[in-house]
């Protein structure tokens, strides 16, 4: 069974939100060094229950996503498109992560999926 392993908060300020999410909720979140600007989100110690995720500068109707850990990007989509979804962000390179792509459900949720590969660029 495929898990949800990361999400992503989409705030117009960042530097504001991390503030925020610091002094509510104690997580630990450092600036990206990769080509986009991005958040690392610790919300707490690796092996206990939860996930960790980012925060983003807001996009075009951007919310709270969660991402999916899926084998194959390209294999989830056909699958998301066969079970009456849409692909709304096509496959793209997180560089030294993996591949991801961001679809929609049939009831218009949007979600992401990543597919981990250390030697994408």
């Amino acid at each position: 069974m495929l898990r949800v392993t990361h999400f992503e908060i989409h705030a117009d300020e960042p530097e504001r939100a991390v503030e925020f999410y610091e002094k509510v909720f104690g997580w630990k979140i450092h600036k990206w060094q990769g080509p986009m600007e991005y958040w690392l989100v610790s919300t707490g110690p690796d092996g206990q229950p939860g996930i960790n995720g980012g925060i983003m500068r807001r996009e075009a109707g951007g919310t709270t996503y969660n991402t999916i850990d899926v084998p194959s990007v390209d294999e989830f989509i056909r699958k998301v498109g066969e079970a009456g979804g849409k692909v709304k962000a096509p496959k793209i390179a997180v560089p030294g992560v993996g591949y991801m792509a961001y679809c929609q459900d049939t009831e218009g949720n949007t979600f992401g999926i990543m597919e981990e590969d250390s030697s994408a660029k």
